[in-house]
């Protein structure tokens, strides 16, 4: 039986859907999805999840509307202003994770200064991936091991993911009734429980995470090994 995951990691989708069946635009979407998430955020610490990975842009979302991948980038703005600060309060630390050279000087310089003032806290890790996506992630890792005139193993690229700071996600969780990955976590979700929800982002509350938990808590994690494998090093 599993407890509770170490590691959650979690594709926020439904935002857009959510406005556009109340006739709504779809940054309003982009909006209550941030008030979702400021309570999973929350939810996770109080449940004892020590890391929680959100898939917030991918590389793949800039190919979406100009005025969406706008208001994404202000709604990015207003949470380092506002968001950040609160986090840090609550012993969060944050990391953005993703490709940051296509990114403008201000957002790079924003997102630095978000993981400065929370990088002494250990009561939760919080890592945005922001413009990110799976493939990028193996090939950067790759490209800096070939770079380095290293041999490229499994061991060496899990040394350069970008998220080797933390260990692999426990629990993939994905929002909003679709049933696939979309490129996120493509190296670390390996092993990980995938649990996937038809709620829309913005309505993944409490009681939403608290059923997740609870499916994840009733799962043989086997990693490769037999049932009897597992149950015999539990005893030990």
């Amino acid at each position: 039986m599993a407890a509770v995951p170490h590691h959650i990691a979690i594709v926020m989708d439904g935002n857009g859907r959510w406005a556009t069946r109340r006739f709504l635009p779809r940054a309003a979407g982009h909006k209550k999805g941030m008030d979702a998430l400021r309570a999973c955020v929350r939810h996770c610490g109080e449940r004892g999840v020590k890391v929680l990975t959100v898939f917030a842009f991918s590389s793949e979302n800039w190919s979406r509307p100009a005025d969406e991948v706008s208001s994404l980038m202000d709604l990015l703005g207003v949470a380092l202003a506002r968001e950040v600060p609160l986090l840090s309060k609550e012993g969060v630390r944050v990391h953005f994770v993703g490709d940051r050279a296509s990114l403008s000087d201000k957002v790079r310089a924003g997102l630095a200064q978000a993981e400065a003032a929370t990088a002494g806290n250990d009561r939760l890790t919080f890592n945005v991936c922001f413009n990110y996506g799976g493939r990028w992630d193996i090939a950067q890792a790759a490209t800096r091991l070939a770079t380095e005139g290293e041999a490229i193993t499994e061991t060496s690229l899990k040394r350069v993911m970008a998220l080797a700071h933390v260990p692999d996600p426990d629990l993939v969780i994905r929002t909003g009734g679709e049933r696939r990955l979309s490129n996120f976590l493509l190296w670390q979700a390996a092993y990980s429980e995938l649990y996937f929800s038809d709620k829309l982002w913005p309505e993944f509350d409490e009681a939403a995470l608290d059923e997740a938990l609870a499916d994840y808590a009733s799962r043989e994690r086997r990693f490769g090994k037999t049932s009897e494998q597992v149950s015999s090093t539990a005893v030990a």
